[in-house]
């Protein structure tokens, strides 16, 4: 097994996780198979319980894992699939160290952080690398290790201990450190400054640790003079410096990679530069045409963003990500329109009326509407008037987890006259309880309590949208993350007032999908499609989503029905695992950043919200 690990340095948020997943799509490129394991040092055992203002949005893993967003980052570049122990946390470690030491596992000794909290940390990471995430039997070739922080933080301190033993422990040619450094340029002194990155290789360095090659990031191309006194003062070859400068879109930056060697850099330091004789070259086509077909987009089409977590945009990355390759696929750009939930709501044309008329301003103009899901009930009461405008008006709209829940509240209050309508998540004492907790979890215990994972839905017949959407099939496998769902007891009141509920579970019970019929395109998801969408195989839902909002879902609809393979590949296939019948119901061009541009979608600048 070969390691490949990525450190960074200077500040946080240099897009480390970006460069994993792009040096992990290069070495895909040359043939190679690739794993990946996220090192994250905080203390909690997993992301699930974290505010997404904290850390961005919570990532699930098709076994049920809350993981760090970096993950779903690996997942979409590298097309595997991940599961918890690939997200390594301070907190499982300590906790699976002190579970030995109850246990008596360390036989009276001393338990401390070398060797024992180091020990777990690889053999973790052994463990892990070679378990298969490609659908593929064996081992992968290769395995990319992320170290969360910034070097010098001292909760990484235990594992970047660990990493230097493990460096010792696998050998020379087996382990390879990419630094990620900043090369800021400073506005009065208007020249790339070296100092920052010399630094931050000395402190990696007196930690043990020597990278191997260094990915600079900045704003314009490293100039020539820059690279070479970098060479000299962190002791790296020219060859294995590699420049990660701001491009229009993060497709380009495997390519970015490959146009600078590196590839060959990292295959030499593990001694895998050749098959038999023939040198490794990576096969990056696919990439070149996504990341130029993006740059090429003009035709725009705009979705409303319906939430309350709309100030920090990781926090709906996953669906921002299934948005742009729907919209890739259809041939449109992205233009998001961040709405804030809570401006929509009538308090705020009193409190805050501005930002009111801004949000519904920015709701009327839209192409199409996506609520995503969310927990509590701050802003739940703008979700419901998005969702209410958005059935109204015969406006697309897609409802995700909460999202559904909202668009069946809203339904009740407004066309069955139940006034009183809720979940018994906002309102315990509801007359009309159309979402309850539904007992696969805990009320008491935040963490891991949900109904978490990938779970199978069962079209309940083929002449619905989504059925039609996913390739007519009669069941499909998505990620789930939630803890309330629609009232079983209310079902058939709601469909006979027109409310179509056309997926379920395997016990019937629990509701999956629902459609309005003589709506254009009105779905709801209690599970979250996001989380499976990938670059060349968007989301289902997604694209109808998109196509629909850009009058393009007929075709869509009609193409969709010859896709029942994930394997073939027609001009927009989809993803989202399609279960087995049953009988159960280039060159990268740099480019000026654009104003608006965020990771190839087109935010509206709304400004911060709280």
């Amino acid at each position: 097994m070969k390691y490949v690990v990525v450190s960074g340095g200077v500040v946080s948020g240099l897009g480390k996780g970006v460069t994993a997943s792009s040096i992990g799509a290069v070495l895909m490129g040359c043939g190679l198979r690739v794993t990946t394991i996220k090192i994250d040092p905080y203390l909690n055992t997993d992301a699930g319980t974290m505010s997404p203002f904290e850390h961005g949005e919570v990532f699930v893993l098709e076994d049920g894992g809350e993981a760090d967003l970096d993950l779903g980052n690996y997942e979409r570049f590298l097309d595997i699939k991940l599961t918890r122990d690939h997200n390594i946390t301070t907190g499982k470690v300590y906790q699976a160290v002190i579970d030995k030491e109850r246990r008596g596992d360390y036989l009276g000794k001393t338990v401390q952080v070398v060797p024992h909290i180091t020990d777990e940390i690889q053999d973790w990471i052994e463990r892990v690398a070679v378990k298969p995430v490609d659908g593929k039997e064996g081992p992968p070739d290769v395995c990319v290790i992320e170290l969360g922080g910034t070097i010098g933080d001292i909760e990484s301190m235990p594992f970047i201990e660990a990493l230097g033993q493990f460096s010792y422990l696998v050998g020379i040619g087996n382990f390879c450190l990419v630094h990620v450094s900043l090369v800021p340029v400073l506005n009065v002194v208007g020249e790339q400054k070296t100092k920052p990155t010399q630094h931050s290789v000395r402190g990696l360095r007196g930690l043990g640790l020597a990278p191997d090659i260094l990915a600079c990031r900045s704003t314009e191309p490293l100039e020539e003079h820059v690279a070479a006194k970098l060479s000299q003062f962190c002791h790296v070859p020219i060859s294995n410096i590699v420049n990660l400068h701001d491009v229009s879109n993060i497709w380009h930056i495997p390519l970015l990679l490959r146009d600078q060697k590196a590839h060959e850099a990292i295959l030499k330091v593990l001694d895998l530069q050749r098959i038999g004789k023939v040198p490794r070259e990576p096969k990056l086509a696919e990439w070149t045409e996504r990341a130029n077909k993006l740059d090429k987009l003009k035709t725009p089409v705009k979705i409303a963003m319906v939430g309350k977590y709309t100030s920090l945009s990781d926090s709906y990355l996953s669906v921002q990500k299934a948005l742009l390759h729907a919209s890739v696929a259809m041939e449109r750009k992205l233009v998001v329109e961040w709405v804030c939930s809570c401006d929509l709501e009538d308090s705020a044309a009193k409190e805050t009326p501005e930002a009111h008329q801004k949000a519904w301003k920015l709701l009327k103009g839209a192409g199409g509407v996506l609520v995503p899901g969310g927990f509590g009930d701050r802003g739940v009461q703008g979700k419901i008037l998005a969702a209410k405008y958005a059935r109204e008006n015969n406006v697309p709209y897609l409802g995700i987890c909460l999202g559904m829940q909202v668009a069946v509240i809203e339904f009740a209050r407004s066309v069955m006259k139940l006034s009183g309508a809720n979940s018994t998540e906002f309102d315990p004492a509801t007359p009309s309880p159309c979402v309850i907790f539904m007992p696969e979890g805990s009320k008491t215990q935040m963490g891991a309590t949900m109904r978490l994972g990938s779970r199978r839905t069962y079209f309940l017949g083929n002449n619905c949208k989504s059925s039609k959407l996913y390739g007519n099939a009669s069941s499909v496998d998505e990620r789930h993350r939630h803890r309330y769902e629609v009232n079983p007891e209310i079902v058939p009141e709601l469909e006979k007032a027109g409310l179509s509920f056309v997926g379920k579970d395997e016990s019937g019970r629990r509701m999956e999908i629902i459609e309005i019929p003589n709506h254009d395109f009105f779905i709801g998801a209690q599970f979250h499609p996001e989380f499976k969408s990938r670059p060349g195989k968007p989301s289902p839902l997604f694209l109808g989503l998109v196509a629909a909002a850009s009058g393009q879902l007929d075709l869509l609809l009609q193409r969709s029905c010859g896709i029942a393979s994930l394997n073939s590949t027609p001009r927009c296939t989809t993803n989202g695992t399609v279960a087995p019948p049953v009988k159960k119901p280039y060159t990268a061009v740099k480019k000026k950043p654009l104003k608006s541009l965020v990771n190839g979608y087109y935010a509206n600048s709304n400004g911060i919200q709280i």
